[in-house]
C-alpha cells in the first residue's frame, strides 16, 4: 500500500464500500458472506493498514476510520434492505471499532525492532486463530489462509516507513 493510500480520508472511503459489500456478500452470497461475518478477515485489514500508516497515530486514526466507515454502511445497507440483525452485534462491532486505535497502535508496533513486537505479533496470529475457533466454532479453510497472510505481513514482508 502506497503511502498516500493510506490516510484517514482513502480509509473512511475504503471502510464505507468494503461495509456496503460486506452487507451485500451477507444478502447474495453464502460463502464469501461468512468469512465478511467473522474476526479474522477484520484483524487482517486492520493489521495490514497498521503496518502500511506511516506513524503510530496515523495508523490509529486510519484503523478507526476504516472501522466506523464499514460499520456505518453496513447496517444502513442492513436496514434500508429489511435484513436481519440483532443489536447485539451492532454493540459488539461498535465496540470492536472503538477499541480498534489501541490495536492498531500495537499492529504498527510490530514492525519496529526487537522482542516486544515479535510477541505482539505472535498475539495478533492468536486472537484471529482463536476468534475463528471460539467465537465461530472452528478454522475453516480461509482462515488458514487469512492466518498464512498475517504470519507473512507480520513476519516476513519489510515495510518501509
Amino acid at each position: 500500500m502506497g503511502k498516500k493510500i493510506v490516510n484517514p480520508f482513502a480509509m473512511l472511503c475504503f471502510g464505507l464500500i468494503i461495509g456496503i459489500i460486506s452487507r451485500l456478500l451477507d444478502i447474495f452470497t453464502t460463502n464469501l458472506g461468512e468469512i465478511f461475518s467473522q474476526m479474522a478477515i477484520w484483524i487482517l485489514l486492520g493489521t495490514l493498514i497498521s503496518i502500511y500508516s506511516k506513524t503510530a497515530r496515523k495508523a490509529m486514526l486510519n484503523v478507526l476510520t476504516f472501522c466506523l466507515g464499514m460499520l456505518l454502511t453496513y447496517y444502513l445497507v442492513a436496514a434500508l434492505s429489511h435484513g436481519v440483525y440483532a443489536k447485539d452485534f451492532i454493540i459488539g462491532w461498535t465496540a470492536f471499532a472503538l477499541c480498534s486505535p489501541v490495536m492498531a497502535y500495537f499492529a504498527w508496533l510490530t514492525k519496529e525492532r526487537g522482542i516486544f513486537p515479535k510477541i505482539v505479533s505472535v498475539g495478533i496470529i492468536a486472537v484471529s486463530v482463536l476468534s475463528s475457533i471460539l467465537l465461530f466454532d472452528r478454522l475453516r479453510i480461509y482462515d488458514f489462509v487469512i492466518d498464512g497472510a498475517l504470519i507473512y505481513f507480520l513476519f516476513i514482508k519489510n515495510v518501509d516507513r
